[in-house]
């Protein structure tokens, strides 16, 4: 499996290189899948305003947009607006603040090298990592983030950050604040591979596959999902 490496002040963090098919949430696939259609026309990164999801009113909770300062190395992010959930889990807003100042010295260093990743290599990144709540109980922290630019460069960055615990439930109010621990990494990767093509006969579980009939007038090209 390729690997690319990131240094962040005295941590090295690895990056796999994967497919689409490693985006586990059905959510961020619907949310990968419209940015991987906008892709394949042009085989370019889209512009935000082109990035429309069907229901995306249901995701905005576990959203945030962030504009993209290049003119500095590394780049800084500037949170436009975050989901309710997102305020919950670090424990106030961050409206119009640099993210690493948001997420705090102890953060700062695990977290940004990935939004970096992102933006440098004009791709998505996914990341999986495990958190503690405040009673103890391990949540799966799933992170997807989703680039676009304008003039062909980096503008501005989606993030969804899904939340899942196997025993249930569990208490989302400053989960990454709530105690010392750090998130304990289970995967790092950058979406690099089947960005716009698929070899025949090889269908992976949830992706969107589209059938057009182009020599039948009037029938739409139908979209399926498989799961």
């Amino acid at each position: 499996m390729m690997r690319a490496f990131l240094f962040a002040g005295n941590f090295v963090l690895d990056f796999d290189s994967a497919t689409p098919s490693i985006v586990k949430s059905i959510r961020q696939r619907d949310l990968l899948n419209t940015w991987l259609r906008l892709y394949a026309r042009d085989k370019k990164v889209p512009a935000i305003w082109e990035y429309q999801p069907a229901r995306l009113e249901e995701e905005l909770s576990d959203l945030i947009y962030f504009t993209v300062d290049m003119s500095t190395t590394p780049p800084r992010l500037v949170i436009q607006s975050e989901g309710s959930r997102i305020s919950r889990a670090y424990g106030h807003t961050g409206k119009g603040a640099l993210l690493e100042d948001y997420l705090g010295a102890r953060l700062a260093p695990f977290v940004m090298p990935i939004y970096h990743q992102c933006v440098a290599r004009g791709l998505p990144a996914y990341t999986v990592a495990d958190v503690d709540d405040i009673y103890g109980r391990v949540v799966a922290y799933e992170r997807l983030l989703l680039p676009f630019v304008t003039d062909d460069r980096v503008s501005h960055v989606i993030a969804s950050l899904k939340t899942f615990c196997e025993d249930g439930g569990f208490e989302i109010k400053n989960l990454m604040r709530g105690n010392d621990a750090v998130p304990r990494p289970k995967l790092r990767a950058v979406i690099d591979r089947d960005l716009f093509h698929r070899s025949p006969g090889r269908i992976d579980a949830a992706d969107v596959i589209e059938f057009a009939e182009p020599s039948v007038a009037g029938l739409p090209t139908e979209i399926i999902e498989l799961n």
